[in-house]
């Protein structure tokens, strides 16, 4: 797993648009008086959602100055937490989950995939300037595995060919459909569940 560098080409501004200006309004709503600044995180991934999927210097200025707080506040949360991206990652990100469960079905041939389908190394963005990719820890989706996670959304139950089908279709502008790809829903047994039948909530 690489370490995420601070990517040396900067804008100079960030503001929020109209509509995260509102999100993050509302966010802030949501902390009692003097304890604002404890959305910060939540400022940031807006930020870097509106940021094509990275934060910039300038991002986290605003959002000290918009807070109210000193900027190495700031500073520190966004390259404290991996979720944060601080260079350009592309349109698409792929987060590869090679944490035992994901690794012993197979996670490495899907990162085998990415080396040869995105780049040869993490963190490169690919030649056609769509997307990059990188190992990372657990992301929580153990018995849906292997899996990988691009931007906001879970892709699981993966295999080289269909990782290479998602890849392909982000090359060629096609809508890409998170969830299972074996079919099944969220983390039921492979083979239908066999509990709970009745149950309307299951």
């Amino acid at each position: 797993m690489s370490i995420k560098k601070i990517s040396k080409d900067q804008p100079e501004n960030f503001k929020f648009n109209d509509k995260n200006l509102e999100a993050a309004e509302k966010v802030i709503s949501n902390y009692p008086e003097g304890k604002q600044q404890s959305a910060v995180m939540a400022l940031l991934y807006i930020a870097q959602r509106q940021n094509n999927n990275w934060i910039p210097l300038s991002a986290m200025k605003y959002i000290a100055r918009y807070l109210n707080m000193p900027y190495i506040k700031v500073y520190e949360v966004a390259t404290f937490y991996t979720m944060y991206n601080l260079a350009p990652v592309g349109e698409y990100f792929l987060q590869v989950c090679t944490t035992t469960p994901c690794m012993l079905r197979g996670a490495y041939k899907l990162v085998d995939v990415c080396k040869s389908k995105i780049s040869q190394n993490e963190n490169v963005i690919s030649k056609d300037g769509k997307m990059s990719w990188m190992e990372v820890e657990c992301l929580g989706a153990c018995v849906n595995s292997p899996m990988i996670q691009i931007n906001d959304d879970y892709f699981e139950d993966l295999d080289e060919k269909k990782l290479e089908k998602i890849i392909e279709s982000i090359q060629h502008g096609q809508k890409i459909k998170p969830g299972s790809y074996k079919g099944r829903k969220s983390a039921e047994p492979e083979n239908n569940r066999v509990t709970l039948m009745d149950s309307k909530n299951a």
